[in-house]
């Protein structure tokens, strides 16, 4: 794998959560490198463009965690997760598509390229380790060395909300970094697209690139969306937790995880229901943050996520599935 291809893959594993849907029961995807993977309830599909313009598809079924053990659809521990599968999931489909942008590539020996076990283990922990330096020990890091010059953000709550303001601030420069590199810009188009099908799909129109163009990029449930719940959450219940030494209030960031991705994925959920409700009003910045993290797709691009979602659909079926959209 080249360095640009690494570096291409590595980043939209980063950026893996918010390209997804984290919602479970219903329509989603993801975008990926050149493509778009979708899911129903039950299965998954996927569609990737080839380097020579041709489609490569794969669709497998999907096990719905809350089916085999009802106690993981209960409230909070079904956020937690409907996440851990949504990013296994996103994970699987990140590396389909990279082994097709790497069809081409080959080894001096002459072997097709792809990613083996020790890349793949070697890029989740590279990845887990980015995630807590840059979004749980960074911006704590900082928040405590400005007690010398605020002595105020001692106050759980003040400390709690410099944190965060300064988690939002490296979480937005991070997007707008990614949006500036045009292999990035790519995948936000095709994040574009996978809106506009799930849209489309939802409103009972035809899957045709002249009618999924008439819809927005910008959809309520987007990992997008979730993320900026997160951190809002997060800020009011880490103000609950007072802090006192530098590694027990690190820590105490690592083991509040669950609780956040609990709660935010509930305020999702209700919000989603609920439109004019208090909590509709925490997702909405995460509908203007998806002007960043999607982009107007082409209809080659849309022909993905069309191909992708009706490889789901198709399987879906096959599985006894029956997806009903009011």
């Amino acid at each position: 794998m080249s360095f640009r291809s690494y570096l291409r893959f590595h980043t939209a594993l980063q950026l893996s959560v918010a390209l997804e849907s984290p919602e479970e029961t219903l329509v989603g995807g993801q975008a990926v490198l050149e493509g778009v993977m979708m899911r129903a309830p039950h299965a998954w599909g996927i569609a990737i463009r080839r380097p020579d313009g041709g489609l490569a598809t794969h669709s497998e079924p999907l096990a719905k965690p809350s089916d085999k053990s009802p106690w993981k659809a209960w409230p909070f521990i079904r956020g937690i997760i409907t996440l851990g599968s949504a990013m296994m999931l996103g994970f699987k489909a990140l590396r389909y598509s990279a082994d097709v942008a790497m069809e081409d590539e080959k080894t001096a020996s002459g072997e097709k390229l792809e990613m083996n076990g020790w890349v793949v283990a070697l890029n989740i922990a590279i990845s887990l380790v980015f995630f807590i330096f840059m979004y749980k020990f960074l911006p704590f890091a900082a928040a405590r060395s400005l007690r010398q010059w605020a002595p105020q953000t001692g106050n759980s709550v003040f400390f709690a909300l410099v944190e965060g303001l300064i988690r939002l601030a490296i979480f937005l420069g991070f997007l707008w970094l990614t949006s500036r590199w045009k292999d990035m810009q790519r995948v936000y188009e095709y994040h574009g697209a996978e809106h506009k099908t799930v849209f489309a799909f939802e409103n009972h129109d035809p899957l045709t690139a002249e009618a999924v163009q008439r819809y927005s990029t910008l959809h309520p449930r987007c990992g997008t969306s979730f993320l900026m719940t997160v951190m809002v959450i997060s800020i009011a219940i880490y103000a609950l937790v007072p802090v006192h030494g530098f590694w027990a209030g690190f820590g105490s960031r690592i083991l509040l995880l669950p609780v956040i991705a609990g709660s935010s994925y509930e305020i999702i959920r209700f919000a989603a229901k609920r439109r004019s409700s208090l909590f509709a009003l925490m997702t909405a910045p995460g509908l203007w943050l998806q002007r960043i993290t999607t982009r107007q797709p082409d209809d080659s691009q849309v022909e993905c996520a069309i191909v992708a979602l009706n490889h789901a659909m198709e399987l879906e079926r096959q599985q006894g599935g029956e997806l009903v959209i009011s």
